[in-house]
């Protein structure tokens, strides 16, 4: 090792565990750095020993991989709350390896194995859409409104999520096949169970493209050299960064802020500048009126001021017209003709 690396990374590449795992290790204060105690993202460095469970971890291994076909009743982890017997210890195998995943203690199937940490960080992120298939059979007759509804997502309460749109089909009147691009813990009982339906029985049959085939149960077999290099080809792309980085570092890059206004505009003069002296200058004062042609006041005429009149086209207005008397409209009591009020107008001969 050129540089120290992470101690997960370390033990991962060791085949000691998957980088998960290797910080549960380091938790529990199984796993000391030249005798002392690790913590949680320290690195090693070149020189340094490190111990887990007693043992000293060398270097790299050969790498391996392995297709099991695990039966019910044992589990994936390496703890021993469930009290049961681990997959490691059922397969024994000579070198240390540990699963790609998880089976829970009662499904059954295909469960890849190996010593390539890198490796199973890329399969097992969610993000990355690698596909697992499963074969299920449950308690009632499987519908098609049973598989819509999984196809496109069920609610599932306890854990506060909706599962992804997944494919799935019917293999018999109690059988169906889903597959999921999502590794939720117990997905596919929960999601069943959300839909009214008990899983009887959970086998994994492939993943991305290894799949199980006839391989009798409690038997493993390694993966055949282009097996190995499909594996490889389909998480070439893929990312092991914990989903939150991988989230951060697939966001594109924020454009460079442009520069102030100030230094890219040229500043303005302080003052305008004088105007130029080409246009003339307006005269301080205007020539004056020629003399002949300006008139005193009493050479002035006066034009006497005539009203036009009117031809009589319309005969006068006879004097002995009598004068329209005033009209005087006047609002008296009237009577109430339901709701009308009579206006009452006394004709200019009625009034003396």
């Amino acid at each position: 090792m050129g540089e120290g690396i992470r101690l997960n990374k370390y033990l991962s590449d060791a085949g000691i565990c998957s980088r998960r795992e290797a910080d549960r290790l380091i938790e529990e204060g199984r796993v000391l750095i030249d005798g002392v105690p690790a913590s949680m993202g320290t690195k090693v460095d070149p020189g340094q020993t490190v111990c887990c469970d007693g043992q000293t971890v060398g270097g790299k291994d050969k790498p391996v991989f392995l297709v099991v076909n695990k039966p019910r009743g044992i589990v994936c982890t390496t703890s021993d709350k469930d009290r049961a017997e681990n997959i490691v210890e059922f397969l024994n195998y000579p070198q240390r390896i540990y699963p790609v995943g998880r089976l829970d203690k009662d499904s059954e199937g295909l469960l890849l194995m190996t010593n390539q940490g890198d490796i199973v960080n890329k399969i097992l992120r969610g993000g990355n859409n690698h596909e697992k298939e499963y074969a299920v059979a449950v308690n009632k007759p499987v519908t098609e409104e049973f598989l819509k509804k999984m196809r496109e997502g069920v609610w599932i309460e306890d854990l506060a999520v909706l599962t992804k749109p997944c494919r799935a089909w019917q293999t018999g009147s109690h059988t169906f096949h889903i597959v999921l691009t999502q590794g939720l813990n117990r997905q596919i009982r929960r999601m069943c169970r959300a839909l009214d339906y008990h899983v009887m029985k959970l086998k994994r049959v492939r993943i991305m493209s290894i799949k199980l085939g006839n391989l009798e149960r409690g038997e493993y077999r390694e993966l055949t050299e282009k097996e190995v290099e499909e594996l490889k080809c389909m998480v070439k792309d893929s990312t092991d960064l914990p989903m939150q980085q991988a989230i951060e570092e697939s966001k594109p890059a924020r454009p460079e802020q442009k520069p102030a206004c100030a230094a890219s505009k040229p500043a303005r003069p302080a003052s305008k500048p004088a105007r130029l002296a080409s246009k003339p200058a307006h005269p301080a004062s205007k020539p004056a009126y020629p003399a002949s042609k300006m008139a005193s006041p009493d050479s002035r005429q006066v034009r006497p001021y005539s009203k036009k009149v009117r031809p009589d086209s319309k005969p006068a207005h006879p004097e002995n017209k009598p004068v329209r008397p005033e009209n005087r409209n006047v609002w008296a009591e009237g009577q109430r003709s339901g709701h009308r009020l009579v206006r009452v107008v006394r004709r200019p001969e009625d009034i003396k």
